[in-house]
């Protein structure tokens, strides 16, 4: 059957709006076309709460996104928690936009938590991994990642750094138990569930843009979202698809020809006014 025209936007952000603290060549325009559409901010990084991140975009010039528009891996963790158990105990490993918005629906408890979370940023050490691991084999803990990115991009002091991502630092909880951590990030279904929840749309009428092939593509393309691809992250013009990955709907070397491509596909949809 053929998908309706999309009406609503899914946005990544690091990779697609900005590197670092530097804005990427068409972010302002592209903003102030999708922002008359519904829209949401989609992130895996658990390390900011949404104001947090909405500060950072004003300071870098954008319109200033309503953070209730802006759906982190930790938000979306905290929320599917008080689904699963309201009024959880939690064990956190991680920066502090995890603890926020675990603090929202759940009470920090070291000695017995429901569940060990493990987001991104300093935090994890000797003493919280050994919580952490006696918290699952003596307490029957349940083990979360916020996200299963191996590594993510920074920019300190204008040096592209890699650092370790929510999937490296859940690894030593998993690998110490036994136990497969349930992860609730891109490209699991849930981050995008929830922002269609909020925006009231089906995937078919929602548009996803991201810059990783194997996050924000492989789990819209899964649920029947349009999907597209901006190179302007670590997924560089020019390098091949990787095989086993779902082509998008539109794979484009920057905004500016993303723009272009969508006024093409779909006339009117990000029209300027």
């Amino acid at each position: 059957m053929k998908r309706p025209e999309p009406i609503a936007v899914l946005l990544d952000m690091d990779g697609v709006l900005y590197h670092g603290d530097r804005l990427l060549p068409g972010a302002l325009r592209l903003l102030h076309r999708v922002t008359r559409l519904p829209h949401a901010y989609l992130t895996n990084n658990p390390i900011r709460t949404p104001g947090e991140v909405s500060n950072r975009l004003t300071a870098m010039g954008l319109p200033r996104p309503d953070p209730a528009l802006i759906l982190t891996s930790a938000l979306a963790t905290a929320r599917w928690l008080a689904r699963v158990r309201p009024g959880f105990r939690y064990f956190a490993v991680g920066a502090g936009g995890l603890d926020a918005a675990l603090r929202e629906f759940g009470e920090p408890n070291a000695r017995n938590a429901d569940f060990v979370v493990v987001g991104e940023g300093a935090g994890l050490d000797y003493e919280q991994l050994t919580i952490g691991i006696n918290l699952i084999l003596s307490q029957g803990a349940r083990l979360i990642g916020t996200n299963p990115d191996p590594t993510v991009d920074a920019v300190r002091n204008g040096r592209h750094l890699i650092l370790p991502g929510g999937g490296a630092l859940v690894a030593p909880f998993a690998a110490a138990t036994g136990v497969t951590p349930t992860i609730i990030g891109k490209p699991e279904p849930l981050l995008y569930e929830m922002a269609l929840e909020m925006l009231g749309c089906s995937p078919g009428e929602c548009l996803m843009i991201g810059d990783r092939p194997d996050t924000d593509i492989a789990g819209a393309e899964r649920l029947g979202m349009w999907t597209a691809l901006v190179r302007t992250g670590r997924f560089a013009p020019g390098r091949p698809w990787p095989d086993n990955l779902p082509v998008p709907d539109f794979d484009v070397v920057d905004l500016e020809a993303l723009m272009t491509a969508l006024e093409d596909a779909f006339p009117g949809l990000l029209a300027e006014v």
